[in-house]
């Protein structure tokens, strides 16, 4: 069996791609980070702001990003649009 090869910072960089095309598409949409952080049950904005922009290692975790995916009306896919392997 091979060991995991991906370092912290790789996924830190994971995960910052994310939080920019979450970001991307989000702003396509002409959604404001507020309006879907109420629309995926959140009472404040701090959620999605923190995590689009990885601030103090937060991060989308997956029930998030289907939620989001719902709500912008994407493949919860494009969310991992340009992630290298």
């Amino acid at each position: 069996m091979q060991e995991c090869t991906i370092t912290d910072e790789k996924m830190k960089e994971v995960y910052e791609q994310i939080g920019q095309n979450v970001a991307r598409i989000r702003k396509e949409r002409k959604m404001s980070q507020l309006s879907l952080s109420l629309a995926i049950g959140h009472k404040a904005v701090g959620t999605i702001s923190m995590a689009e922009k990885c601030i103090n290692g937060k991060h989308f975790n997956i029930e998030h990003l289907i939620k989001i995916a719902d709500v912008l009306e994407v493949n919860v896919c494009e969310f991992f649009n340009s992630l290298v392997k």
